[in-house]
This record gives structure tokens, C-alpha cells and sequence, in this order.
């Protein structure tokens, strides 16, 4: 068993400007993203160009920040919202959502892709390798945080929150959503692959790791588990996911189309 630090959100107190540990992994997020979208689009036969990477970096994070609160308040928030009219509004108070902020970045970059004269699924592939390392550093934030706390475990790695040993499921995520789905994403993406299978397999990753945490994350406490003490809201929205991965993977190497990020001698 291990002791949880209980570390103070505040990152840096500057008068009446408080930098929170939170908002810095986002900025971590975008920065690294941001980091490999430029190494991709550097390599030899790439059609990005910087440029195009700081643009498409833009809408990424307008997708991310609108989609995830949005999305945050409508499949988690509602009983809140009802009884605040101002708590969309409420950033401050924490409370964003991937499956939202995946939702907002699909659209962002869709619109994105039509300004810019390119395929929406060649966006999408040249995203699905970018969110991993993000996702790990959010997940760390939650973990500062000291919030989205598991089930009461007897793990060696297992943490003494409040009188309570429970599973450090942020820690589970970070693992699973972030680490193991940049690696290999980021594998998969080094060779040449069919147009969608990078967007396939990005959401396959995520979904199974997430499903997978949701069995020890304990459900957000104004929705409860769904069903039968196990369903969660995270795994409701995550099973899409997961059967459109795998239907994008089927589709795309049937499909057998090339890629439109790499020019045919790249």
C-alpha cells in the first residue's frame, strides 16, 4: 500500500492568478502534440508542411477545449446544469470530457480539412498518432488532482486516499489511454499504411484501454453505474469506439487506398 502525496492542484500563485496543475498537462498536451505533428510533417514524401501543423494544431485545440467542456456538461453535468444555469461556463471548477473533446476535434478538424482543400480522413490519420503523450499527461493532472479515484483495492500499488486504499485508476489511464496508445499509434503510423487504419486503430487503443479501467474507475457520483453495478457511463460511450475502430480497420485494408499525407514517392 502507498500513501498519496496530496499534492496541492496550484502550480504557481501569481496574486490573484492561480496557475493550476491541470491546465499546465493541457499545455503540456498541445505542446507535444504539436511536437510530433512538426516531426511528421518534416519527414521525406510528407505533404504537411510547419505551417499547415500550426494551423491544424489551432483547430485541434479549439475542438478539445469547446467539445470537451461541452461534451462534459451534457453526458456528466446535466443534473449540475440544472441547478446552475452558469456552470458551463465554469471552467475554473474542472469537469471536461474526452469522448466530448474527441467530438469537438473530429468536427474542428473536419472543417479544418475542407478549408484546406484535404481528405477529412487524411486529417484524421495524420491526428491519430499525435493524442497519446497528451492523454497521459492529462490523466497525470487527474492524478494531481487527487480525482476520478478507482475501487477500494488491496494492490501493492493500491493508495491511502482519505481512509480508503483504492486503485489509482488516473495512473491506469495514463498507462493504457496515453502511453500504450502513443506507442502504438506512433509504430503503426512510422510505415506507410491504407487511408483510415490509423484513425482504426487509434480508436480501437483508446476504447480497449479505457473499457478495460472502467472495471475498477469509479463511476462520476451524480450518474452512478447504469447497470448492474458494473456499466459506466465511460464504457457506454467508449463501445462505439471500439466497433467503429474496428469496422474502419476492416474497411480500410479492403479499400486498399493509399494515404493522401504522403506523396506516392514518399
Amino acid at each position: 500500500m502507498l500513501v498519496y502525496p496530496g499534492f496541492d492542484p496550484v502550480a504557481l500563485e501569481l496574486g490573484p492568478l492561480k496557475i493550476r496543475w491541470y491546465g499546465i498537462t493541457y499545455l503540456v498536451a498541445f505542446g507535444a502534440a504539436w511536437w510530433l505533428a512538426r516531426r511528421r510533417a518534416a519527414l521525406p514524401g510528407s505533404r504537411w508542411t510547419a505551417l499547415d501543423v500550426d494551423d491544424f494544431l489551432f483547430f485541434a485545440m479549439l475542438g478539445v477545449i469547446l467539445g470537451g467542456r461541452i461534451g462534459y456538461v451534457v453526458f456528466y453535468g446535466s443534473s449540475l446544469w440544472a441547478a446552475d444555469p452558469l456552470y458551463p461556463i465554469r471552467i475554473w471548477e474542472g469537469g471536461m470530457s474526452f469522448h466530448g473533446g474527441l467530438i469537438g476535434v473530429l468536427v474542428a478538424l473536419a472543417v479544418f480539412a475542407v478549408r484546406r482543400g484535404r481528405a477529412i480522413a487524411d486529417v484524421f490519420d495524420f491526428a491519430a498518432a499525435l493524442p497519446g503523450l497528451g492523454i497521459c499527461a492529462v490523466r497525470i493532472g487527474n492524478f494531481i488532482n487527487g480525482e476520478l479515484w478507482g475501487k477500494p483495492g488491496d494492490a501493492p500499488w493500491a493508495m491511502l486516499v482519505d481512509g480508503v486504499v483504492r486503485h489509482p485508476t488516473q495512473l491506469y489511464e495514463a498507462a493504457l489511454e496515453g502511453l500504450l496508445v502513443a506507442v502504438v499509434t506512433w509504430w503503426f503510423t512510422s510505415k506507410p499504411r491504407p487511408q483510415l487504419a490509423p484513425s482504426g486503430l487509434f480508436l480501437i487503443t483508446y476504447a480497449c484501454g479505457r473499457i478495460i479501467v472502467e472495471f475498477w474507475r469509479l463511476p462520476d457520483v451524480q450518474i452512478g453505474y447504469l447497470y448492474g453495478g458494473w456499466l459506466t457511463m465511460g464504457q457506454v460511450l467508449t463501445a462505439p469506439m471500439l466497433l467503429g475502430g474496428i469496422a474502419l480497420l476492416v474497411l480500410a485494408y479492403r479499400r486498399g487506398q493509399p494515404s493522401g499525407n504522403l506523396s506516392s514517392s514518399g
